[in-house]
């Protein structure tokens, strides 16, 4: 749950990353200085290759910043290790991808159960909540290999909010699905994002679905635009 005592869920400072290709050296962010509010949402736009990904796994512990200084919750991460990363996702971080990842030897149920487990806590009122408005409360004892993408995209969206979350990063929710079936994502994510408190980073190179974000950054050069 989103704590009001935290003036930004995420906050970046002059972070840049860079990669060796041979005798190239690319650098991909140049000196950042970002902040997402609570319950803010925030569409992350630009080329392929322009860093968007590195971005996201930066802020979820992923990957390294070469320099600059990533707080989370009002806690620098600066001298975090494992145990501290492994604790903020358990708790703070849900995580929505565009393969789905979903968990194939789990059924629907147990798929968004699961970040709860790592909790110690069972299926509760919200999960209720989450499968009847994604419409897949019929599906929960399905095997998600048998879902249809558009299916096995809100069976990730109700596992990655279970927990509500106080920060969701989504790399292109809709890239896999239709138009139709993305637009209906869309609605469904920024909705339930909305009722958990759960502030939202997407990348995307969907117009459509930056359109519901209420910020957009571009990140091109290594730099971002708002």
């Amino acid at each position: 749950m989103t704590d009001s005592r935290f003036s930004a869920i995420v906050t970046l400072r002059q972070i840049s990353k860079g990669f060796n290709d041979g005798d190239q050296y690319h650098q991909v962010l140049k000196q950042l200085n970002l902040s997402i509010l609570p319950g803010e949402t925030v569409a992350l736009t630009g080329p392929s290759g322009s860093g968007k990904s590195t971005l996201l796994n930066i802020i979820g512990g992923f990957e390294q910043a070469d320099s600059g200084e990533l707080s989370l919750l009002g806690h620098s991460t600066q001298h975090w290790h494992d145990p501290q990363w492994s604790d903020f996702r358990r708790r703070s971080l849900g995580v929505v991808f565009q393969q789905y990842n979903l968990l194939t030897p789990l059924n629907v149920a147990d798929n968004i159960q699961f970040p709860l487990s790592l909790l110690g806590e069972p299926w509760n009122d919200w999960c209720d909540y989450l499968v009847n408005k994604l419409g897949i409360a019929e599906l929960k004892q399905r095997a998600v290999e048998q879902l249809s993408g558009g299916q096995q995209q809100r069976v990730a969206i109700a596992r990655a909010l279970a927990h509500r979350p106080a920060l969701l990063l989504a790399d292109e929710p809709t890239g896999n699905l239709d138009a139709h079936a993305g637009e209906e994502v869309m609605q469904l994510l920024v909705k339930l994002a909305a009722d958990a408190g759960t502030a939202i980073l997407m990348v995307t190179h969907s117009d459509s679905a930056a359109h519901y974000m209420t910020r957009r950054w571009h990140l091109e050069q290594g730099n971002i635009h708002e």
